[in-house]
């Protein structure tokens, strides 16, 4: 739609409150925004573009036409806003980084039950625990539990793994029990995830009483060192921190939010207060700088942070009056089924609070605006160093892995502003591949990756400012070679390494190579991407060969299919178990016939043995 049809349309809505969708000429959402009177709102846009701020400018500039939802309340329009915001994610709109929900504390449904950190919980047969103040305080939970019961933080799979190695430093540190030892340490495994989960419930005095009681008998029966063991837990256990829970009093369940808006960044943070003292801190930094009123730009942020949380406080302090404070206060309400109050110090300690947030967010942008300027002078310094017009903002790394003619795979890691950006990192399995060859592989993938900029990928949309290459002279080579083919202006250098495996330099499609040890943090950085692409490729080279391991002796089975081999799995968990599991345990868990197949796969050679006619 031209600039006058967008104006007629805007002028030609109702009066009414409603939804507005601004969408760009691909039809992405770019904008969502709410209004009492869509006329009058929408109309706003396009009319007196000088008085609009530059960010407004820009995004009208972008829109090639909007759709409208009639709603029959603000509060109805509010809700939706909320609703469409949460699924497109606009660019203008202002949104925080990471959908940040109360976390949990996942115990696995296994043999050897596990604790990890969940964003939510899932139909999975896992047992939860939460919901929690923040990522930071949960982890440390589950750190304590494991420091205070002596479980296991290691990778190893139980019983999968039992007896394969020697414990690891864990045990011999004291951290751990060792239960990669044997399989007759599993009843003392059950019994400390049982405490462990006495005191995620809250039973503290119990697990405490029946640890005492242990340890007075083990004295008494002179095993001084398990007294001892026990004397440690128990002091491990009086450390952990006090459970969740909602009491009395003005501080007993409230958030704090804060906000700071800076020349270039901006940030938005919440103190969270359980039991009267400070539980955690969440905060998000905004990259581009706001334009909006204080008011506006406070009631983006709390509806982008508290609608559709699972779990909300009872109280929520605000540095000021937001301008749809009524609606959302209603929303969040009803949300919990319970109050929310949502409140406006004006004095006194809760104002102290306010203030107390405020500076927490002014630290915060601060110490990002110095981190900022630091990697902003390490990529003018890397720019220089290889004669670049501009310091490489986005930097793209590739790396091949092999063992033999399957599976080739290789991996693109991305960096921006010198740090991992990891939603953009890309996995490649190579396609028609006779046998190992670097050179090959290399050209086939960033023919495909670069294809798909040129077709407009989504997923590969942005152009890079700096390639590099795991490999020398050869590979630099390959990578110009595609580039040029696709006339494409983009600088690619290789990362030469040393003989401990240590990115020693960089080497120019020319082969010239560039020094890098000269400059600290240069060296440390490129060598920070190299090994990071290294493990990337290594990781998923090792996941397609694990998926192999487990399906393709059974796939080599008759009547064995899909269903048979999941039922089969799923059951015995390794290829082991299965080859070690009688006829009659395999008759339990799949038909007679799939059974006896199983079984005389896996035990043909004995029998041909025992019956040499046949």
């Amino acid at each position: 739609m031209t600039f006058e049809e967008l104006k007629e349309k805007a002028h030609s809505l109702p009066l009414k409150p409603g939804v507005y969708i601004m969408q760009d000429a691909k039809n992405t959402v770019i904008y969502v925004g709410k209004a009492k009177a869509l006329k009058n709102r929408v109309s706003q846009y396009f009319a007196n573009l000088a008085s609009h701020t530059e960010k407004t400018r820009a995004m009208v500039s972008q829109i090639d036409h909007f759709d409208v939802i009639v709603a029959d309340s603000e509060f109805e329009a509010l809700v939706l806003e909320c609703s469409l915001i949460k699924r497109h994610q606009p660019r203008y709109n202002i949104l925080l980084k990471d959908d940040k929900g109360y976390p949990y504390i996942r115990l696995s449904n296994e043999a050897y039950p596990r604790f990890s950190l969940a964003a939510r919980p899932a139909e999975d047969g896992a047992r939860y625990f939460g919901p929690y103040a923040s990522r930071h305080s949960t982890q440390a939970i589950i750190d304590a539990l494991r420091t205070a019961l002596r479980l296991p933080s290691c990778r190893k799979k139980f019983p999968r793994d039992i007896g394969k190695e020697r414990p690891c430093l864990n045990f011999h540190m004291g951290k751990c029990d060792g239960y990669c030892r044997g399989d007759e340490l599993k009843a003392q495994h059950d019994q400390a995830v049982s405490q462990a989960v006495s005191l995620l419930e809250g039973r503290f005095k119990e697990v405490q009483a029946d640890l005492t009681t242990e340890m007075e008998r083990a004295a008494e029966e002179l095993r001084f060192e398990q007294a001892a063991q026990l004397r440690d837990r128990l002091r491990a256990i009086e450390l952990l921190g006090k459970r969740q829970k909602v009491v009395a009093g003005s501080l007993a369940d409230t958030d704090v939010a804060g906000f700071f808006r800076g020349e270039a960044k901006s940030c938005f943070v919440v103190l969270h207060y359980m039991e009267g003292e400070l539980a955690a801190k969440d905060f998000d930094l905004l990259e581009t700088p706001m334009e909006e009123d204080e008011e506006s730009v406070l009631s983006s942020l709390v509806r982008e942070y508290y609608v559709g949380r699972n779990r909300l406080p009872r109280q929520i302090l605000l540095p000021c009056e937001l301008v749809d404070q009524v609606p959302l206060t209603r929303l969040l309400s009803e949300q919990v089924e319970r109050k929310v109050e949502l409140v406006t110090p004006q004095r006194g300690a809760k104002m102290d609070l306010i203030r107390l947030a405020n500076q927490n967010a002014q630290e915060e942008v601060e110490r990002a605006t110095t981190r900022e300027e630091r990697q902003n002078k390490l990529l003018e310094a890397l720019g220089k160093m290889l004669g670049l017009e501009q310091p490489p903002r986005r930097m793209e790394s590739y790396d091949i892995s092999n063992q033999g003619a399957s599976d080739i795979v290789a991996s693109m890691v991305v960096y921006a502003d010198g740090r991992p950006l990891k939603r953009d990192y890309r996995r490649f399995k190579l396609k028609d591949m006779t046998g190992p060859d670097d050179y090959a592989s290399m050209e086939q993938v960033l023919t495909r990756r670069f294809r798909r900029y040129l077709e407009g990928d989504e997923k590969f949309a942005d152009r890079p400012d700096l390639l590099l290459i795991d490999g020398g002279h050869e590979h630099v080579k390959v990578a110009q070679r595609v580039l040029e083919s696709m006339r494409l202006e983009i600088p690619a250098f290789g990362m030469v390494k040393d003989d401990r495996h240590r990115t020693r330099a960089l080497v120019h499609p020319d082969g010239r190579e560039i020094g890098i040890q000269s400059i600290p943090a240069v060296f440390a950085l490129i060598g920070q991407i190299q090994e990071e692409t290294h493990r990337f490729a290594i990781e998923y080279h090792r996941q397609l060969q694990s998926g192999h391991m487990k399906t393709s002796v059974l796939d080599q089975i008759p009547s064995v299919g899909e269903a048979r081999r999941t039922q089969l799995l799923k059951h015995f968990k390794t290829i082991k178990a299965i080859r070690g599991a009688s006829l009659e345990q395999l008759r339990e868990v799949v038909p007679r016939n799939t059974a006896q197949a199983v079984y005389y796969y896996f035990h043909q050679e004995e029998q041909d043995h025992e019956d040499p006619d046949h």
